[in-house]
C-alpha cells in the first residue's frame, strides 16, 4: 500500500461514508418487463435526433435481470453505500393509483441484497424517468403532479423506508427544469424558459412537501435532495464579468439553495426572469425550507462565465478536459463546497452524491481497461473533499459516478463513466484500473481505522 493512498485515507474520519452510484434508467433496462409503465425518457429517446447514437434504455446494463452478480460486484469494492433511484413507472406506472407487484418485488431483492451484503441504502425517488401518463397530463408543469409525487413519495416510504440509509426526493432538479423543459435536448425536450422555471418551482415544492409528508408519518431514515452545483467564475476581473458570473450562479445554484435554505428566491434572479418567474402560491416557500437531514451535491467542473455570452472553452485555453468536454478542476469542489458553508449557516451534513469523469476507456488486448486518467481524477476530487473538511465543511460522503459505464442519456452509450467497463454487446463486466484503486484506497480507509 503506497504511502500516499495512506495519507489520503487518513485524512477522513472514521464514520465517512464511501459509495458507488447509478440510476434507474441508465442501468436496468427491462422497460417492457414485470409491468413497468413508460417513462419520458422512453418517449424522447424515439425522437429522431435526440440521442446522439440513436439508442436507448430499453437493455442499457440489463441490470434488471443482473442484479445479483452486481451486488457482488458493489460488494467487492469495499464501499459502505450504495446510491440508486427508484423507477417510478416500474412501481408505480401511470404515476398515480394502482402500485406494480413485479417492479415493487424487484427492489425489494435490491434492498435485502444490499442488507446481506452490509452495504447500506440510499435511495432517490426521481432520478429524471417521470411516467409518460403523468407527462401527458402536463408532467411537472402541472401542480397535480407535485401531490402525485408526495403521494408515491408515501407509498416508497411504506415499503421500503426501514431498509434505507437515505432518501432523496430529486436529483438535479436544474437538469429536469433546464436541460429538459427550456433547452429542450433532455426528455421531455420541450424550450420555454417560463414553463422550466414553473418546472423548477414545482420540483422544489414537491420536496418540501413529500419532507413534510413523510416525517409526519414516521420516517426514520435522512431525508434531503440532490442538487448537480458547481463554482461560475468570471473570466475576467472586469465588473460586467463578474456580474455575469453573479447572476449565472443564481440561476443554476441560488435559484435552488436560497429557497431551500433560507426560504426565497434569489431577488436578482426573480429580477432577471421578469414574466418568465414562476407562479408562487401562498404558503409554497415556507414548505419548501424544510429542515434537510443531508444535502447531496454532485459536482463534476466549474462554469467560466463572460458577459459577451459565449461559453469559454477550457480545452482551447489548455486546460484538461474530459470526454464531456469539461475541464477537470478539483478545486473547484472545494471552493464550492466553502462557498455552501459560507452562505449557508448551519448547513446540514454534505454527500458528494456524484463525482467522476467520462473518458475514452480503450480495452486492452488482455480484456484490462487502464483508465489512470480516472484514478488521477478520483484521487485529486477525494483530496478536494479533505480540503473542504478540514476547513470545517459539515462532509459526510463520497460517491463515485458510475458503479458502471451506462446510457449517458443524450450522449447514449458514447460516454463511458463507470469504474467497471461494460461491453454493450455481451454486458461482461470488467472492473477498471479505477475500480482496482477505489479497492486499495477504501481497504487504507478500513486499515486506518483499526
Amino acid at each position: 500500500m503506497s504511502d500516499s493512498l495512506q495519507a489520503l485515507a487518513q485524512r477522513f474520519p472514521s464514520d465517512f461514508l464511501w459509495g458507488v452510484a447509478t440510476s434507474s434508467f441508465q442501468i436496468e433496462g427491462a422497460t417492457q418487463v414485470g409491468g413497468r409503465g413508460a417513462s419520458i425518457w422512453d418517449t424522447f429517446c424515439r425522437q429522431p435526433g435526440a440521442i446522439a447514437d440513436g439508442s436507448h434504455g430499453d437493455i442499457a446494463c440489463d441490470h434488471y435481470h443482473r442484479l445479483e452478480q452486481d451486488l457482488d460486484l458493489i460488494a467487492s469494492l469495499g464501499v459502505a453505500c450504495y446510491r440508486f433511484s427508484i423507477s417510478w413507472p416500474r412501481v408505480q406506472p401511470l404515476g398515480q393509483g394502482a402500485w406494480n407487484p413485479a417492479g415493487l418485488a424487484f427492489y425489494d431483492r435490491l434492498l435485502d441484497g444490499l442488507s446481506r451484503r452490509g452495504i447500506r441504502a440510499f435511495a432517490t425517488l426521481n432520478h429524471w424517468d417521470l411516467p409518460q401518463a403523468l407527462q401527458d397530463q402536463g408532467g411537472w408543469g402541472s401542480r397535480d403532479t407535485v401531490h402525485q409525487f408526495v403521494n408515491y413519495a408515501r407509498g416508497i416510504q411504506a415499503r421500503f423506508g426501514d431498509r434505507l440509509a437515505g432518501l432523496t426526493t430529486h436529483n438535479e432538479p436544474w437538469v429536469v427544469a433546464t436541460l429538459g423543459h427550456e433547452q429542450g435536448v433532455f426528455a421531455p425536450g420541450l424550450k420555454s424558459r417560463c414553463l422550466a422555471m414553473q418546472v423548477s418551482h414545482h420540483l422544489l415544492l414537491s420536496h418540501g412537501l413529500t419532507l413534510q409528508a413523510l416525517r409526519a408519518e414516521g420516517a426514520r431514515e435522512p431525508l434531503g435532495i440532490v442538487l448537480n452545483i458547481a463554482p461560475c467564475e468570471p473570466a475576467t476581473d472586469r465588473p460586467e464579468d463578474r456580474a455575469a458570473a453573479r447572476l449565472a450562479d443564481g440561476h443554476a445554484r441560488r435559484w435552488y439553495t436560497d429557497p431551500l435554505f433560507t426560504g426565497r428566491y434569489p431577488e436578482d434572479v426573480w429580477a432577471d426572469l421578469g414574466p418568465d418567474a414562476p407562479k408562487v402560491q401562498p404558503g409554497d416557500l415556507a414548505d419548501i425550507a424544510q429542515p434537510m437531514d443531508y444535502l447531496g451535491v454532485n459536482y463534476y467542473t466549474r462554469h467560466i462565465v463572460s458577459a459577451q455570452g459565449q461559453p469559454v472553452d477550457p480545452q482551447a485555453a489548455g486546460r484538461p478536459v474530459t470526454a464531456m468536454g469539461w475541464e477537470i478542476y478539483p478545486r473547484g469542489l472545494t471552493d464550492l463546497l466553502l462557498q455552501l458553508k459560507a452562505d449557508y449557516p448551519g448547513l446540514p451534513p454534505v454527500h458528494i452524491t456524484e463525482n467522476g469523469g467520462a473518458f475514452p476507456d480503450p480495452v486492452a488486448a488482455d480484456g484490462t481497461v487502464h483508465d489512470q486518467d480516472r484514478t488521477d481524477y478520483l484521487r485529486h476530487h477525494i483530496a478536494a473533499v479533505a480540503d473542504a473538511l478540514d476547513r470545517g465543511v459539515p462532509m459526510a460522503g463520497y460517491m463515485v459516478w458510475s458503479l458502471m459505464d451506462n446510457f449517458e442519456w443524450a450522449s447514449g452509450y458514447a460516454k463511458r463513466f463507470g469504474i467497471v467497463h461494460v461491453d454493450y454487446t455481451t454486458l461482461a463486466r470488467t472492473p477498471k484500473a479505477s475500480a482496482r484503486w477505489l479497492q486499495a484506497f477504501l481497504h487504507a480507509c478500513q486499515a486506518g481505522r483499526g
